[in-house]
């Protein structure tokens, strides 16, 4: 694993569980970063086991703070022309790892777009009937998932790219987070 980001700067924002709290760090942590960003794979660590594990690092890491909430913990680039849904089938979590999370940046269409969707159409073909949608809109999704089954996105909008117009929720891409899920399998 590779070191923790500095995600201090979303810690300002109020979240109902760990898990959204960790969703919306991370979500802040890749805004920083700019658009057009690859995808990105994090651990989630709980705050007090690693305080009782190891509470020098803990300290180091200042755990100590927040010490009923997870750390996010961002792993390795994902390999290069590799789809998503084949790397996540290769990932298996050492037993310190209670949940992860995973950022993508999507085009999205409205519900009532379906109905215009071409009938018979190949991937290749429907992707680019999304691409040239005039309703698309580009947004970055930030979904986490604990061992335990709990789930939790945040979706950011590229034309309302704030904090506060997040959205969040545990069923917002559930596609996501079963394949996330099932890397706990």
């Amino acid at each position: 694993m590779s070191e923790a980001p500095d995600l201090s700067a979303a810690a300002g924002l109020p979240a109902a569980t760990p898990l959204t709290r960790a969703a919306l760090e991370i979500d802040e942590h890749a805004s920083s970063l700019g658009w057009d960003m690859p995808a990105r794979l994090f651990a989630l660590v709980d705050n007090a086991q690693m305080l009782k594990a190891n509470p020098r690092l803990a300290k180091q890491l200042g755990l100590t703070d927040n010490p009923t909430g997870l750390t996010p913990v961002e792993q390795e680039e994902l390999p290069a022309g590799m789809e998503l849904d084949k790397f996540l089938g290769t990932i298996a979590w050492p037993d310190g790892v209670v949940g992860c999370a995973l950022v993508v940046e999507r085009l999205m269409l409205p519900p009532g777009a379906e109905s215009s969707r071409p009938k018979n159409a190949s991937e290749k073909e429907i992707a680019a009937w999304i691409a040239e949608h005039p309703q698309r809109q580009e947004v970055r999704i930030t979904a986490a998932v604990l061992r335990d089954g709990a789930k939790e996105c945040a979706l950011r909008l590229r034309e309302k790219d704030v904090a506060r117009e997040v959205l969040t929720g545990p069923d917002l891409v559930p596609n996501l987070t079963g394949a996330l899920l099932a890397t706990f399998s």
